[in-house]
């Protein structure tokens, strides 16, 4: 097993700037991504997608080519298809790829991890035909396929992205149907002072709305009580807004209400988290550079918070200074002289996020829903169910795994984990920090046991979890 400089996680905007600095700087790269290639899900199929897709998606979307090309260099080795489930502290990562274990090793790790979607459990949205706005785009990203008869559901400027998306493909959707109310906005107007140093982004939000609005695209805010109908699939969003119920007759809907930070490997390796209380999840603790409690290990992109595509690609950049300057590839003098730049570039993009968190928060009814909505889909478990555990005694999200095994199913607590947290804090009198999250454990992903032996793995660890 060959140790190479550093290992990274991930290729998305973080993962691919990160490699792209540290192989300019000498450092040998090995990048690993799940995709069939590289590009994350904010650029995925990048390379692959034509004129008439990227006319579609957008100039901001194309950009991805950029970092994608920057991969060219010799000293990065790019694996896709690579599934990783194990990650250890001493420097060596376990992953399979096409049914195979393998194992490599590196001095130094990034994990450039990204985000996951974030679930919004409503009446219904089980239902064939329920799907994420984050799917939505991967339906037109990497096969042009767009949702038809579709409503866009829930709260955050990818909405807007997507019906912007949607109504260039030619298949606008029916209704924007947006749970953020005129007091999140005027809540949010405090921070538009210092918002307006990211004005590029406030310009592209604006451009958006402009485009949605001469499509004809209704638009519904501040709506309440969403449920989804239907016999055997979505037939009918059903909401409240100004007083009135509505029910909007579709064959799609994509739910979304913002992402947050993919923790499974960062909690694995018993990294500490702190709660976001504007961004309602966990977060690792990280310092400026990405760098972490372990040496090793760093961090870059939202999987250490959530800031966009932008920012990742920042951050990942000034991780790969931090990590070539560990390695002493370069000096304190040379990693700060390279970083001034980046870091003004990062504070111009991070300016507009507290106003874009005040503006588009998370719906609370669907933070804490009605007793009778699943809340876990692996093991059908309702938000009631988690709620009588608490009355039984259950404090956190591991007890619940003895009253009713919600976490306990393939996505191991990825998607529905956030949710047991905030029902748990509000059936107990207490705070989301206090209640903490799931445990994880490797192997993150299931494996079969001729993958483990592959990759050489004779003994996993186990602290406990």
């Amino acid at each position: 097993m060959t140790e190479r400089d550093l290992l990274i996680v991930g290729a998305g905007p973080a993962g691919m700037a990160a490699a792209a600095t540290a192989a300019e700087l000498g450092l040998s790269v090995t990048l690993l991504d799940e995709q069939p290639a590289a590009g994350g899900q904010i650029y995925r199929a990048v390379s692959s997608g034509g004129a008439a897709r990227g006319e579609i998606l957008g100039e901001d979307y194309l950009y991805g080519r950029t970092l994608v090309e920057g991969l060219g260099s010799e000293r990065i080795t790019v694996i896709p298809e690579a599934t990783v489930w194990q990650i250890d502290e001493s420097g060596w990562i376990a992953f399979s790829r096409h049914g195979k274990g393998q194992k490599s090793a590196a001095r130094r790790i990034l994990l450039a991890t990204g985000a996951l979607e974030r679930p919004m459990p409503i009446p219904g949205w089980t239902l064939p035909g329920v799907m994420t706005a984050g799917a939505g785009q991967i339906l037109l990203k990497q096969s042009g396929l767009v949702a038809e008869e579709a409503v866009l559901a829930g709260s955050g400027p990818l909405l807007y992205l997507l019906a912007q998306q949607m109504v260039r493909a030619g298949s606008p959707p029916l209704a924007l149907v947006e749970t953020q109310t005129r007091a999140d906005f005027s809540a949010s107007l405090r921070h538009l002072p210092s918002a307006l140093r990211g004005w590029r982004m406030l310009t592209k939000g604006a451009g958006m709305l402009s485009e949605i609005r001469r499509a004809g695209v209704r638009r519904y805010r501040g709506a309440s009580s969403l449920s989804i109908e239907g016999r055997e699939a979505a037939e009918v969003l059903v909401f409240e807004c100004d007083g009135k119920r509505h029910h909007l007759s579709c064959r799609t809907v994509l739910l979304h209400h913002g992402v947050v930070p993919n923790t499974q490997a960062t909690r694995a390796l018993r990294l500490e988290h702190d709660w976001d209380e504007q961004q309602r999840c966990f977060r690792p603790r990280c310092d400026a550079w990405g760098a972490t409690a372990l040496e090793r290990i760093y961090l870059a992109g939202d999987g250490s918070g959530i800031g966009g595509a932008a920012v990742a690609e920042t951050e990942g950049r000034l991780a790969a200074l931090a990590i070539a300057c560990s390695l002493d590839r370069i000096d304190t003098s040379e990693r700060d002289r390279r970083a001034k730049p980046l870091q003004a570039t990062l504070r111009c993009d991070l300016a507009a996020r507290p106003f874009l968190d005040a503006a588009y928060p998370p719906s609370s009814e669907s933070l804490r829903p009605a007793d009778e909505t699943i809340v876990c889909r692996c093991e059908e478990v309702t938000a009631g169910q988690i709620r009588g555990y608490a009355k039984l005694g259950c404090q956190g999200p591991n007890q619940t795994k003895a009253f009713g095994r919600p976490g306990m199913g393939p996505c191991q607590g990825r998607y529905c984990g956030l949710t047991v947290t905030e029902v748990l804090a509000e059936a107990n009198g207490t705070t989301p920090a206090a209640v903490g999250a799931y445990r994880q454990r490797f192997p993150l992903k299931p494996i079969n046991l001729g993958e483990f032996i592959g990759a050489g793995c004779e003994e996993t660890r186990s602290d406990g979890a």
